[in-house]
């Protein structure tokens, strides 16, 4: 059987699971080369841009990388705009940030790389709003995917079960012994009396880090990928608030405490579209930020400067503390060599999570969206669903060398990414010196910024100028104490 993702003349429906961020970008794109595309939720879509369930990370710091916007940009042309009319800040870096790093302050020279920081329910929203108005596109809520229909060479569809409605086992089944005329019958058996069908030409799985097809790909006869895992134990807590006058005396955005390997504590404060403030505080495993009120700010008054504790001290809390534990870094191989079936795909945290500080989840969705798109649309090759599956995951390679490479010079990290090579070790010594540099000088800050964004590859570092300043230039003077005026305002 052939493993073509036909183009328009042959897919008829496209399935999509999972209608967070990655999932409606997904289904965006497929739009274009389907008849019809349905997107599969558990959760019911709030009516505006609330938290929902679906989203455990949706009321902590989220920020659009460069790259992210103009990739969202791209798919839904004005979507940035949209969104900073609607209030979404633009944070400079580093000029309106005050940030700390290694004992350090960074100057704050005119920016290089923007983030957008407004919520995550908010940007969310917006794009879901611009989405679903796609004729073309149908959202299917309050209903979960618990399996595959098709078998070891194709993948036909899923199975759908409202959700809450029972204890079926999750399964997947094919058009063999016991299924009648439309294969599904033995689809019904194996997933209990709730499960229905609904055939496809291509199910995409943007079920996010929880993902279950890897079982769901076993019950067909077809080999589940490889998980590369890389957990440092890192947790981080999250509340609200109104700043008062915490913003006093300084003309800066934010605040950002940069955790390393001897000083394992982290704190972000970032500004939302609505006038209020995001604080962020992030500890290894064994010393995670607490969940209640008044701890919460004792921890933040144990970080390596004042400067958050005192922010925190003059602002109002806005809601309580929100904590989050699951931040390992998880790479699932779909492009590896394997018997899988053709017709399905998997993209976003279903195939690549990364450890949440780093900030780049949402910028990776967008920009494996553009992927998929470009690869769907090539037309110097056949987009096989390997040849498809390679792009969405070559889309993901440098936010995971970035998360992962960060990751595993931290103490306790875990699992079978954690082990360094002799290459990894070098790139390593090279980025502490490119790190210590970024902070005093502007030249080697910006090109170290364009790779954190994802806007340049990691040959940037490397670039002659670049070069001679990392390996043979000295660590320029920077601040020692917090930079309050940026350097362009003299203030």
């Amino acid at each position: 059987m052939t493993d073509q993702l036909e183009t328009a003349h042959g897919v008829r429906h496209a399935v999509v699971i999972g209608g967070s961020l990655a999932g409606l970008l997904a289904a965006r794109v497929l739009a274009e080369h389907a008849e019809r595309v349905t997107v599969i939720e558990r959760d019911r879509f709030p009516e505006g841009p609330q938290p929902r369930a679906g989203v455990p990370q949706g009321r902590h710091i989220h920020v659009l990388l460069e790259s992210g916007q103009r990739a969202l940009d791209t798919l839904l042309p004005g979507v940035v705009d949209e969104l900073r009319a609607q209030g979404a800040p633009r944070v400079g870096m580093p000029d309106d940030l005050v940030q700390w790093q290694g004992g350090r302050w960074y100057r704050r020279t005119p920016a290089t790389a923007y983030l957008l920081t407004g919520s995550r329910p908010h940007l969310e929203h917006v794009v879901r709003r611009r989405v679903l108005a796609d004729p073309r596109i149908r959202a299917v809520e309050g209903t979960e995917a618990v399996g595959l229909i098709g078998d070891a060479a194709r993948v036909r569809g899923v199975l759908l079960r409202e959700r809450g409605a029972g204890a079926g086992a999750e399964t997947s089944t094919g058009a063999g012994a016991g299924a009648g005329k439309d294969g599904n019958t033995g689809a019904r058996e194996g997933a209990g009396r709730d499960a229905r069908s609904l055939a496809a030409d291509l199910v995409v799985d943007a079920s996010g880090r929880g993902s279950r097809a890897a079982a769901w790909l076993s019950a067909l006869g077809a080999e589940p990928p490889h998980e590369e895992t890389l957990d440092t134990g890192l947790a981080y807590a999250t509340r609200l608030y109104r700043a008062g006058s915490a913003g006093d005396g300084t003309d800066g955005l934010g605040q950002y405490i940069v955790p390393h390997p001897q000083q394992t504590r982290g704190a972000v404060v970032l500004p939302l579209e609505d006038g209020r403030h995001l604080v962020t505080l992030s500890g290894l495993r064994g010393d995670e930020p607490p969940t209640d009120g008044e701890e919460f700010v004792a921890y933040a008054a144990r970080l390596p400067h004042p400067l958050v504790s005192e922010w925190l001290a003059k602002a109002e809390p806005d809601g309580p503390v929100h904590g989050f534990r699951r931040t390992a870094n998880v790479r699932r191989r779909y492009d590896r060599p394997g018997r899988r079936p053709a017709g399905f795909l998997a993209t976003g945290d279903a195939l690549c999570t990364f450890n949440p500080i780093y900030g780049q989840g949402m910028s990776v969705a967008a920009l494996s969206a553009v992927a998929l798109r470009d690869a769907l649309a090539d037309p110097r090759r056949t987009p096989t669903t390997r040849r498809v599956q390679r792009a969405l995951f070559d889309a993901s390679r440098q936010a995971w060398d970035v998360s992962a490479g960060a990751d595993r010079n931290m103490p306790g990290a875990q699992g079978d990414a954690a082990r360094a090579r002799a290459a990894d070790r070098a790139v390593a010594w090279y980025l502490r010196r490119v790190q210590a540099r970024a902070v005093g000088d502007p030249e080697v800050g910006a090109a170290f910024r364009s790779v954190l964004s994802l806007v340049e590859p990691p040959t940037a570092l490397f670039a002659p100028r670049i070069a001679r300043a990392v390996l043979l230039g000295p660590v320029r003077e920077a601040p020692t104490e917090p930079q309050m005026w940026r350097e362009s305002t003299g203030g």
